[in-house]
């Protein structure tokens, strides 16, 4: 379904991750590769733009890090990104320019495109955030079927099998998640879609769309 192809949800001018999605059809496909990727792309790093941190751990000398945040690498933190007090980056993350890892967020596996926002209390695993993609206060990804079994992406009347027993959220770029919202295993959620807070999602939501609570979808455009 072309509505979850790599082109339809990101810009990959926004990213300093592009070349990790070079060839790939759907974006978790990249998940699997984001831990080498980080090794090779770190190594290449400019020394008057990059300090090492640590093993395989590359913070832009620009960036702002609080002294109580937990970095863990593989890791690149890329130039005027923020990590706030207590942040947890448990590794094999990128996280992009002027974006923003808040208080107790905790990242694992994760492409965080330029000026994500992650900023309150957040889990974000497996899961790739599109540019300016702002998770609200509490809202997490939970990348892990309840009953263990591989994820399965079902979006328009299809179901694309992933492979994948973890695989949190594809969040399209400027997409809005809501405080206290879940987004299930799987979940696909286009490009300038809002979610309403608290919601429980799980599928696909088209771009330009709002979930509402309970599931439902409506277009911006109507």
């Amino acid at each position: 379904m072309d509505a979850v192809k790599v082109e339809k949800l990101y810009n990959l001018e926004e990213t300093i991750a592009a070349d990790l999605f070079m060839g790939v059809v759907y974006p978790w496909e990249v998940l699997g590769r984001i831990h080498d990727f980080i090794i090779e792309l770190g190594n290449s790093l400019p020394e008057e733009l990059f300090e090492k941190r640590g093993e395989n751990i590359w913070v832009a000398k620009s960036a702002h890090i609080a002294p109580t945040a937990s970095l863990n690498g593989p890791l690149i933190v890329d130039e005027e990104a923020e990590i706030r007090h207590c942040a947890y980056i448990r590794g094999s993350a990128i996280v992009g320019k002027g974006a923003v890892v808040g208080n107790s967020t905790e990242l694992k596996n994760v492409v965080l495109f330029n000026k994500v926002q992650v900023p309150h209390y957040n889990y974000v695993g497996d899961s790739i955030l599109g540019y300016r993609a702002h998770m609200g206060a509490g809202s997490i990804t939970s990348n892990v079927k309840s009953d263990k079994t591989l994820v399965t992406v079902k979006a328009g009347g299809e179901r694309i099998p992933t492979g994948l027993k973890k695989m949190g959220a594809m969040l399209g770029d400027f997409v809005e998640v809501g405080c206290n919202s879940v987004l299930n295993p799987g979940t696909i959620v286009g490009r300038n879609s809002n979610i309403y807070p608290v919601s429980s999602v799980r599928g696909f939501v088209p771009s330009d769309s709002i979930c509402k609570n309970g599931g439902e979808i409506v277009s911006k455009r109507q």
